[in-house]
């Protein structure tokens, strides 16, 4: 009795001459939405995530230490608001207030990486690939994904909606989509 094999097939492998054309790539466990990119993960080394909770309170304060003051100023000047109307007056308001929202975030995030919402709930906007503040381009991304859509009568309120809410179900990095936009995390100021 021999103990000589046959030659492989067409479709075996030669001495460990592989046929899998995706032997090259790393092994995605199983997750045919895993990132193959080549480099360290994204996030490691950086504070944890920061809690959904202290990301709502941060945008209240901030609303609020930008709608009471712009909202004063525009009534004073406009001789009232009635968000229900459609009139011009309120297209206004509304065009006033989101373009001083979206510089105050731009402005604050591009400086240190946090408003004072945010300085206040102890937490901060980081890079993900690095965890540094999102200077320059990054941090007025964020601030327009958040803010501008807002311009868009009825749509805009609908695409804002969805944003802030995106976080309560992405994984793994609870981010809003004004966050994937920018390449971004809001994680603890606080180690």
């Amino acid at each position: 009795m021999s103990t000589d094999q046959p030659p492989p097939g067409p479709d075996e492998p030669r001495d460990g001459d592989s046929r899998d054309p995706f032997a090259k790539y790393p092994r995605a466990n199983g997750s045919p939405y895993e990132d193959h990119t080549a480099g360290a993960e994204p996030y490691r080394g950086m504070p944890p995530l920061a809690h959904l909770g202290r990301r709502l309170i941060a945008r209240i304060i901030d609303a609020l230490l930008i709608g009471i003051p712009v909202g004063l100023v525009v009534t004073a000047i406009a001789g009232g608001y009635d968000p229900i109307d459609g009139s011009a007056r309120s297209t206004t308001v509304t065009l006033v207030y989101v373009l001083v929202y979206f510089l105050y975030e731009g402005l604050m995030l591009t400086r240190d990486g946090q408003t004072v919402g945010k300085k206040a709930m102890k937490i901060r906007v980081a890079m993900l690939e690095n965890g540094q503040p999102p200077v320059g381009q990054a941090g007025w991304v964020r601030a327009a994904v958040y803010a501008l859509p807002e311009i868009v009568p009825c749509c805009g309120f609908f695409f804002w909606l969805i944003n802030v809410l995106w976080c309560t179900w992405d994984r793994p990095y609870r981010q809003c989509l004004h966050d994937k936009a920018a390449k971004t995390l809001v994680v603890s100021a606080v180690p």
